[in-house]
Parts: structure tokens; sequence; C-alpha cells
């Protein structure tokens, strides 16, 4: 398979960014995020539709006229604290490759990798040398043999999360498929620095964390049916023998069965149990009561909830890695609504990362093994339809972290697995995992 990079352009906004607007203030929360760019990747079948390219970008730039940072550029004259918002534009590749959808689709059954290859191009120039004086937004779309488009998008973590690429995708889709007016479009708010301003971080954490860049990343892919769902709650319960008080979620379950095969993986392979570290990140937007403003707040405003496994103490049955889950994300979300301000919510954040991804014990430390799982059920990001229909194949990560992405595909869940190759051939060889994809290949 190759891709032909046919041209790259700027799509700017439609309508000029008024001039009290061009400097936009990034928050505290901003300021935290992991310096990466995050992809996404939708694959359609029903592309064959003559103005389909012209719609595409017409129906970007008005979105870029409400979302206007995203057309923006870090300034380095404000240390980055800000993004000047001149329409500088996003970055947009068109793309063809030599193969046919339904035969990429075929081989994503057992290869899902080459997914990533549809990630917009000018990513591979983008490293930590250049990160803040790229484009904060950069798409691509690329057209099959035989009808069949992907289109993809990748964002700066510092500038949005996971929230605000969502909402932004699926405004875009809608846009382009209903031809809104661009003086209709209204769906987020920009007051993120105003609650939550940026402040002086070596003060307040233990240790900066230095990312671990992982080269040898291979992707997996799992769909699970709502039956096979069932099952598995109804076996984790009974299987409990009453050590369950509580209806665990799809999302506690999936996540405990991949954590757990993660840490027997990382067992064989070192010899031994070692601490492993979970990271779950959470949009924290429906959790503060007292901040009702920030519901569709644009930005990042997510805490990421840590999951510690400590050999020894914590018991290898899957329904206390559920337990385990449930209590961290429970304790973070108490701390929070215990809250009455703003810089005590930022306390918390602090006092919990202090404890876990910033302490040298366990995010500085080489002997505890980490990874991330992603949770973006409920989110309608299977819904986003550019008039093409839902997607039949969505992709996404950065390609260099080891963590699982869970998102819904109507009733069923879909499960991406990006692990380091050593690690996934004895991911695979787990008896959990090999029975999950057993039963869901299997005919109902």
């Amino acid at each position: 398979m190759e891709i032909k990079i046919l041209c790259t352009k700027l799509i700017k906004p439609f309508l000029p960014t008024p001039p009290h607007l061009q400097r936009y203030k990034i928050s505290f929360f901003d300021q935290i995020s992991e310096k990466e760019h995050v992809s996404m990747v939708f694959f359609f079948h029903n592309y064959n539709n003559f103005d389909m390219d012209e719609r595409l970008e017409q129906s970007l730039s008005k979105v870029l006229t409400h979302v206007y940072p995203a057309a923006g550029r870090y300034d380095d004259k404000d240390e980055y604290c800000s993004i000047l918002c001149l329409d500088q534009g996003v970055s947009y590749t068109k793309a063809k490759t030599n193969c046919t959808l339904d035969n990429f689709l075929d081989k994503s059954r057992n290869d899902f990798g080459d997914a990533a290859l549809f990630s917009p191009h000018v990513n591979k120039n983008i490293d930590e040398t250049n990160f803040m004086v790229s484009p904060i937004v950069t798409a691509q779309v690329t057209k099959f043999e035989c009808g069949g488009l992907a289109i993809s998008i990748s964002t700066s973590h510092p500038a949005m999360d996971g929230f605000s690429v969502f909402q932004f995708i699926s405004e875009w889709a809608k846009v382009c498929r209903m031809g809104t007016s661009v003086d209709k479009i209204n769906f987020l708010s920009f007051n993120m620095s105003d609650i939550f301003p940026t402040r002086d971080i070596s003060q307040l954490f233990k240790s900066t964390p230095i990312p671990i860049i992982q080269q040898d990343i291979v992707v997996k892919r799992i769909v699970i049916r709502e039956a096979v769902m069932s099952r598995l709650t109804k076996k984790c319960i009974d299987e409990s023998n009453g050590g369950l008080t509580f209806q665990p979620s799809r999302v506690e379950i999936i996540t405990s069965i991949l954590w757990r095969a993660f840490i027997r993986a990382t067992t064989n392979i070192n010899g031994y149990f070692r601490p492993s570290l979970l990271d779950f990140p959470m949009n924290m937007r429906s959790k503060i009561t007292f901040l009702p403003q920030v519901k569709n707040s644009f930005g990042n405003f997510m805490i990421g909830v840590p999951v510690k496994f400590i050999p020894g103490e914590t018991k290898m049955e899957l329904h206390h890695f559920i337990i385990l889950i449930r209590n961290a994300v429970n304790k973070i979300i108490a701390s929070c609504k215990k809250t009455n301000s703003p810089d005590e919510i930022v306390s918390t954040l602090v006092n919990s990362y202090n404890e876990s991804f910033r302490s040298l014990e366990w995010g500085g430390n080489d002997e505890v093994d980490k990874v991330m799982c992603t949770s973006i059920c409920k989110f309608p990001v299977h819904d986003s339809d550019f008039g093409l229909g839902k997607p039949n194949l969505m992709c996404f990560g950065m390609k260099d972290t080891q963590m699982f992405w869970l998102h819904d595909i109507g009733p069923e869940i879909g499960v991406q697995v990006d692990l380091k190759e050593s690690c996934m051939q004895l991911f695979d060889l787990d008896d959990d995992i090999k029975d999950l994809i057993f039963n869901c290949d299997a005919k109902l």
C-alpha cells in the first residue's frame, strides 16, 4: 500500500478573527498537558459525492471561525502561555492510496497498524524541537481506489483535550452534512484561562516527568459485541462470590481485563511481578457542580486518575481490579466535590499527581510498568457523519505510548490496544485475551 500526497494547504477561518479574540490565553490544565499530537482517523465507504472535497474544506473553515484557537499558533514571545489567533490556518492535506478500502479493511482485521499511515503526513516532521511552532490542528483526506475515504485529524494536546476534539469533529461533520451557516455555529465556550490561569508549576510538582517514547508500538483491534459484554458482566459478578457489591460498568470490566493481561505480560518479560500504574483520564466538566460554565469549555479539563497495582497487596482476581479502578475514580471525584474554588481543584490534582505520576516512587520509577486507558465511550465519535454515513472504522492514538482505547460502536465496544511488540506477543497469549477474541469472533 502506498499513499501519495497530492497537495497541502492552509484552511483558514471563514470569517476573520476579531481583534479582541486574537490572543487566546491557555489555562493551567493546558499548561500541564503532554506536548504531543493526538490523531484520529475515520474510514468511510460511501464516498461518491462529487462535491465532497469542497464541502469538507468549506465546513472546516466555518467551524474554525468559531473554534478560532485551532487555526492559530502558540506565541513564543509569551513563553507559549497563549495562542496567537491570526488565522494562520489548519494544515490540510489531500492524498490518495493505491488500494481499495475493502482490501484495507480485510487486512486491518489482523494488522491494524497500517491505519496510522492515514494520519496527517505533516505530523512526521513534528517533534520536540518544533512542536510549539507547528500547526495546532492538522488534517488529511485520503481517497481509496474504487471509492472510500479516510478523514484524519491531529490536534496539539496542550490546546485541546479529548472532549474538545470530539466536539470539534462532531460539529465539523454536522456542518459538512447539513451545510450549516457560519452564524449558527456556537458549541464551545472559551473561558478556561479565566477560571484556571497558568501557574509556576515548578513550585507545585515534586518532579517533571520525562516522556517515555516507545519505538516499537504495535496495534490490535477488538470489537466486543453486546451479547459477549453481557456474559462478561455476569461472569465477573458470579466469580466474585459476593465480592462485588455494585454493578460494574462495561468500561470497568474491559479495562480490568486488559490491565490484568498487561501485568501478566510484563511479569513474563521481567520474570517477577512489578508495580503497575494505570493512568485513567477523566473529563471533569460534568463533575464540578459549582462551575456550570465549564460544561462546554474548549481546551483541557481532565484529571488523570492514578490506579496502582502493588504486588503482594493487590490480588489478581478480576473483581479486585474492578474495585481498584472504581475506588480510585471515586476518590478523585469525592475530593473534587469537596472543593469550593478553582484553587482547591488545582490542589486536589497536584496532591494526587505528587503521589503518583509526579512521584519518584511511581511515575519516575523505571521499575513500575505504566499504561494508560482512555475511554471515549458515551462520546458521539461513531456518529460523526460528514454526509458519508457513520464511519466503517476508526483509529486513535499517538503510536508511541502503551495504552488502551475504548469507544462505542452502537451497542458494541471497540477496543484498540497499543503495546510494545514484545509485550503484545505475550498479551495475545493471555487466556483472558484469547477467550475475549474467540468469543467476539464466534457466531452468536
